[in-house]
């Protein structure tokens, strides 16, 4: 296993994986088992990952050209290893940081656009933002915002954390829904309560007009224009990008046809694609997200390679204009036709396509005639990864898991859907032994109900949570996404406090 790098290198002419691994004190063995590469060849304009954790101080080596070698600052340096003055010795061990961000620490702070006051006001944050550094000027840093832009901060308003590889670093990117009946909660609560675990927010509120292709319905319930705007206000001044998932579901209990229809006529031609490119623009830009969600999830196997077509050409267009784009794609395991719900979707284009690539893990098991088990186990979660990771870099990459799960009545074949608390109070009511399968890293447990039939409960909590944070970081991936907020274990958001490093994108 091995830890994400915080290195990124493209290769030059005349570059050799000799010569990078010298560079950086890794081994050649690591950059091509990390890489994927046959061989030994490589070609300028290559990216490649370069896992660097620790480095031995060289004859020639500063911190300013470590921080610049390693894409981080002097001061994360000194902190990290504790070091009280800038001079090195040779040979000396230095532990490289991965992460470094400041934390607001007064109730307002302004973020400029350059370091000092004389500069114009670029956002406004409050108290609790995180923000990653990613250089330094005097008494300023330079900090990443949710819509990719950059700013400055001054470091007496902020604390100052740095990270090595002590804990794994993770994206968190959260599902967002109204209220669906009264056991399921709309997200509010759990977004505003736990905003420094969360690094993205994708709202469920928007779908692909079936009597309008090209078009853009509201979708979940009745809500404002002015609910959403405050959802965008509370992101934006705690660093959290925000944007609209625009899906083709659920138009009809159990039939899918409309939604492979809708998708059909959205993608038949040029004109109808740019025609709903345009809408999508329009509702960033009306709302003030910072990007979009596709969640186009059936499809017509026919309709694949305009699927890829639309994909390029709304990356282009949001490109352009400095939007961030991200996919949400059922699991594939192969190339081979696996799933016709899956088959039609070609990761190579669809990744090369978007910011952000997220893989829908969950159902596993809970299909209609799939049997018990869990959700997402480690196992198939490990599966679809390696898969897509030879698809695309793997820092595009989320792993998008289930926070809820299923009862599954073993005498009839049905499931039913559980949150956490569903799950927990049918435990309590069949005073059922909750046990953690260690083999697929899921909570489970039976019962018997009044009728005599028997159950199988599989449902995540934050343990199971934790360990798949730990595969996307032990992967290299960008990290997980929750379906949906509101549905979780609680103390998720204590395990991702304690024992994880939640990051924003420092680059777009």
């Amino acid at each position: 296993m091995w830890r994400f790098p915080n290195v990124i290198y493209i290769v030059r002419p005349g570059d050799s994986l000799y010569k990078i691994a010298s560079q950086y004190g890794v081994s050649i063995e690591e950059i091509v088992n990390i890489n994927g590469i046959v061989g030994t060849t490589i070609y300028p304009g290559q990216r490649l990952i370069i896992p660097v954790a620790f480095y031995t101080v060289r004859q020639g080596d500063s911190l300013y050209r470590l921080a610049q070698k390693f894409n981080t600052t002097v001061e994360s340096i000194m902190v990290l290893n504790n070091l009280a003055s800038p001079a090195l010795r040779i040979g000396q061990r230095l532990q490289i940081p991965q992460y470094s961000e400041a934390v607001v620490n007064v109730e307002r702070a302004n973020i400029r656009r350059g370091p000092g006051i004389n500069f114009p006001i670029e956002a406004v944050m409050v108290r609790g933002a995180k923000l990653p550094i990613v250089n330094t000027s005097n008494n300023w840093y330079e900090v990443a915002l949710f819509n990719g832009s950059r700013g400055w901060i001054s470091k007496n308003i902020v604390d100052f954390n740095v990270y090595g590889v002590s804990l794994p670093l993770a994206n968190i990117l959260g599902f967002y829904t109204l209220e669906e009946g009264p056991a399921l909660p709309s997200s509010y609560e759990s977004f505003v309560n736990n905003k420094g675990e969360i690094s993205q927010l994708a709202l469920f509120m928007f779908r692909i007009d079936a009597d309008n292709p090209t078009e853009i319905e509201k979708f979940g319930g009745d809500f404002t224009n002015e609910y959403v705007e405050d959802l965008i206000r509370i992101a934006h001044e705690n660093n959290i990008r925000i944007v609209p998932v625009i899906h083709n579901l659920l138009y009809e209990k159990g039939d899918v046809t409309v939604a492979k229809n809708t998708v059909k006529t959205m993608l038949a031609t040029a004109q109808s694609r740019a025609a709903f490119i345009q809408n999508i623009i329009e509702l960033i830009e009306g709302y003030g997200f910072d990007g979009v969600n596709i969640d186009i999830e059936d499809v017509y196997l026919e309709d694949s390679v305009r699927l890829s077509a639309f994909y390029r050409e709304l990356g282009r267009a949001l490109d352009e204009r400095g939007y961030f784009l991200s996919a949400s794609v059922p699991s594939r395991i192969s190339d081979e036709p696996f799933n016709p719900f899956s088959d039609p979707f070609q990761y190579a284009p669809i990744g090369a396509a978007v910011d952000e690539f997220v893989v829908m893990l969950y159902n596993e098991h809970g299909w209609p005639g799939s049997g018990p088990g869990p959700v997402v186990s480690i196992g198939w979660m490990d599966r679809v990864l390696r898969y897509t990771m030879t698809k695309m870099p793997r820092d595009k990459i989320i792993a998008a898991v289930s926070v809820f799960g299923f009862d599954f009545n073993l005498d009839t074949g049905r499931n039913t859907y559980v949150t956490y608390q569903m799950a927990i109070d049918r435990a309590q009511q069949y005073n059922a032994q909750i046990i953690f399968d260690e083999e697929t890293q899921t909570p489970m447990y039976s019962y018997v109900d009044e009728q005599g039939q028997r159950h199988e409960v599989w449902f995540e909590d934050s343990r199971s949570i934790q360990a798949k944070v730990q595969k996307a970081w032990d992967l290299g991936i960008k990290g997980i996404a929750l379906w949906r907020l509101g549905m979780e274990d609680p103390a998720i958001w204590t395990m991702l406090r304690d024992e994880v490093v939640v990051r924003k994108d420092r680059d777009n």
